[in-house]
């Protein structure tokens, strides 16, 4: 696979919960086409969505829903032989297939600015925050999946040159394939980028507060969403 057969998308939907919340927006960049729509999802798009994704459930209401669309027929298709680019991609991954969509590969941007970032020097690694640490010039709205899908694709080129930089010598195809690889595992976190620990290693906070790290293993745990933590705790904690 080559970066021509990459497909940048992002969805938006009800809320975070991806065992009830519901897909009602989804947009794709392929090539250099954008295709984005709006869905009427089985269940109401909550407040706290609304406030990010500024789409309403009246901006829905007459549409079809995401199964009983066209849509995502032709979705499914274009999956079926691309590599389906995006930030937190396992979150995405899990809203379409609540829709009954099958995802072959993957590539999580999210995961890739982790993995890069070995010095443990970027504080959040949202999209946006990445957008603007790294300093990514595209002239889009935020939190509108057409204008995310632009700065999704910037965002790869940029972590496409850094991974070009650690393995020079590497295809095009061996870092792309390397980068699937990365995306489908859990990634090791170095750094504290928040709470009591802000800023600190977790091996040194390790060294000298074993019981704090127990206690967020346990959280997390418990949470059962966030696999790089659930790793890298089981991973300093062994």
């Amino acid at each position: 696979m080559l970066k021509r057969n990459l497909v940048f998308l992002d969805t938006e939907t009800t809320g975070n919960d991806v065992e009830k919340d519901r897909l009602c927006q989804v947009a794709y960049k392929k090539d250099e086409k954008i295709e984005v729509k709006n869905f009427k999802p089985p269940i109401s798009i909550s407040t706290k969505a609304m406030s990010v994704t500024h789409i309403t459930n009246k901006m829905v209401a007459k549409e079809k829903s995401f199964k009983d669309s066209k849509f995502a027929e032709k979705l499914q298709k274009i999956l079926n032989n691309n590599i389906m680019v995006a930030h937190n991609a396992k979150f995405d991954v899990a809203i379409l297939e609540n829709e009954d969509l099958e995802i072959k590969k993957t590539i999580c941007t999210l995961r890739l600015a982790r993995y890069l970032d070995e010095s443990g020097e970027i504080p959040e690694y949202n999209l946006q925050f990445l957008r603007y640490y790294y300093e990514i010039e595209v002239d889009v709205l935020p939190h509108s999946a057409n204008g995310d899908v632009v700065v999704l694709e910037a965002l790869f080129e940029n972590l496409f040159k850094l991974a070009q930089k650690k393995a020079p010598k590497a295809s095009e195809e061996e870092i792309i394939n390397r980068m699937i690889d990365i995306s489908a595992k859990p990634v090791l976190i170095r750094k504290f980028t928040f709470g009591k620990y802000n800023g600190e290693f977790l091996e040194e906070v390790l060294k000298k507060d074993r019981g704090y790290l127990e206690w967020f293993q346990k959280t997390k745990k418990q949470e059962g969403t966030d696999e790089d933590w659930i790793y890298t705790l089981k991973y300093y904690l062994k």
